[in-house]
């Protein structure tokens, strides 16, 4: 028999979160939980409110799953961990099979969202209430702080220290090595080769477009493509 499952949220994560309990996990979901719910039900579940959940919910015969976005840098997402977390709720992760994870299962976290097509070495440490969208690589001996958010296709080489709520955009790359403080914001295509301070933002330059009138555009098309 699966284990009772209720997911805090009533939105776009919530409802990817019930799309992947649902396929592939050892929980069922049974009910919603919002803060201040304006209907009764979401996807066809009941939808609760948070201020008294408690009454049919209780905290040793169901888990809980915090799905919320990256809203105001992850501070959010912590907020509601540490909520459910003082009510003595078990955290449920949902860590997708068609991902290679060969860490210890004692270096991952609780409440993680790990989603398909991750290369996650060994000796990686993952905190609590982490999520990580599809198609990343986290080098071996890297740790990622608690509530930090990792998009798609970002690249986290070995021996890296990732801090507390850290956004990572896709296709951003740190280099081995490298210590990033909390509450980084490392945005789309960011390259990271040195250390960053807590607090800090990168950002990458955008793509230098050269239109069709351009002799940029046309001497580059010759030579890759008319050689």
């Amino acid at each position: 028999m699966k284990n009772k499952l209720l997911i805090f949220g009533d939105g776009e994560i919530a409802d990817q979160a019930l799309f992947y309990f649902s396929k592939q996990s050892e929980y069922k979901v049974v009910a919603f939980i919002a803060d201040n719910p304006t209907e009764d039900k979401f996807k066809n579940f009941p939808l609760v409110s948070s201020k008294d959940f408690e009454k049919d919910f209780s905290n040793d015969e169901y888990s809980i799953h915090i799905a919320l976005s990256y809203r105001n840098l992850n501070k959010i997402r912590e907020e509601k961990f540490k909520y459910f977390d003082k009510k003595n709720y078990n955290f449920a992760s949902f860590i997708s099979d068609k991902s290679t994870i060969l860490t210890d299962k004692k270096n991952l976290g609780r409440n993680l969202f790990i989603l398909e097509e991750q290369s996650i070495q060994t000796g990686v440490k993952i905190g609590d209430n982490v999520m990580i969208w599809s198609n990343n690589h986290i080098g071996h001996n890297s740790s990622i702080g608690s509530h930090t958010y990792i998009s798609s296709n970002v690249t986290i080489s070995g021996y890296c220290e990732i801090g507390l709520r850290c956004f990572f955009g896709v296709n951003s790359c740190v280099s081995d090595f490298c210590k990033i403080g909390d509450d980084c914001f490392i945005t789309m295509g960011s390259v990271i080769g040195s250390n960053l301070k807590s607090d800090s933002t990168s950002v990458n330059k955008s793509t230098t477009i050269f239109e069709s009138d351009s002799k940029i555009n046309r001497m580059l098309k010759k030579k890759y493509f008319n050689s």
